[in-house]
């Protein structure tokens, strides 16, 4: 490791009770690579593949979600769709259309009840089996306003008339989004979780994203970095050193590892006390 390289600190805003802290090496050659173009107030760069079996996708992710959903009160809602054999897509490009659709007919209740416009994270999942064949399905999160049983009959291919009843895509579930001392992270990450096929994402334009200051590259030395990093993450002492660095603020995750060639790279969650 060359001795010109130091500890920079990037704390990322995840709306007004959440932050998520990156601590990781940094190289004077990488911080003259960037000089000059530094904001105050710069949001975080959305990964232009959204494929949710990248790391970074799934953090950024984790990111959005805590920025936009799970506070108290606003009664978010998560819907899982699933298809029937018989209309099961045979792409995935065809699955993303039914879901927008159905996007579609929930922003249209919405409006017509005098809600606030609809805002959503829609994941879609292509698993694959191993003989061959593959199942589609979808994730959304959204927010609040709509009644369960009426989100969930939205999902027909066929609608309801007089004469019978309405012929729905598969099977749909509707659940009041519970969020506990990580926020909807873990929510965020049964979403995201790892599978044997591949998992992507769009979201509506209306979400706030999260942004960072100019990083801090004087908050942490290289020997208390590599001390803490000797603690067990769940003991105290571990837990204190990085709440005393974030007055205000409890530690509720981390995750943290370890490259031979630069040395500890720590991902942290932090949520607002009280």
């Amino acid at each position: 490791m060359k001795n010109n390289s130091f500890i920079r600190e990037k704390v990322i805003h995840c709306g007004n009770d959440f932050l998520t802290p990156e601590i990781f090496p940094y190289t004077g050659r990488q911080q003259q690579a960037v000089r000059g173009r530094r904001k105050r107030k710069i949001k975080v760069t959305e990964p232009a593949q959204k494929n949710l079996n990248d790391r970074r996708a799934k953090r950024y992710l984790t990111q959005l979600g805590l920025a936009n959903f799970g506070k108290p009160g606003a009664g978010d809602v998560v819907v899982h769709l699933t298809y029937a054999p018989e209309f099961l897509p045979e792409t995935e490009a065809e699955a993303h259309k039914i879901a927008v659709t159905y996007l579609r007919r929930v922003a249209y209740k919405r409006k017509k009840k005098g809600l606030p416009p609809l805002k959503y994270i829609l994941v879609t999942q292509v698993g694959r089996k191993r003989n061959g064949t593959h199942r589609i399905h979808h994730h959304i999160l959204m927010n609040g306003g709509l009644d369960r049983d009426e989100l969930e009959s939205l999902w027909w291919k066929e609608k309801a008339t007089k004469d019978k009843e309405a012929v729905m895509y598969g099977w749909a579930n509707a659940d009041r989004v519970r969020p506990n001392k990580k926020g909807i992270t873990d929510l965020v990450g049964y979403m995201a979780k790892d599978s044997a096929g591949k998992k992507h994402w769009t979201q509506s334009q209306n979400l706030d994203k999260p942004y960072h200051n100019g990083p801090d590259d004087q908050k942490y030395t290289r020997r208390q970095i590599e001390k803490v990093a000797k603690l067990p993450p769940d003991c105290e002492e571990y837990r204190k050193f990085w709440e005393r660095k974030y007055p205000g603020w409890e530690l509720v995750d981390s995750e943290r590892q370890y490259v031979e060639r630069t040395g500890w790279y720590f991902y942290l969650t932090m949520r607002r006390k009280c």
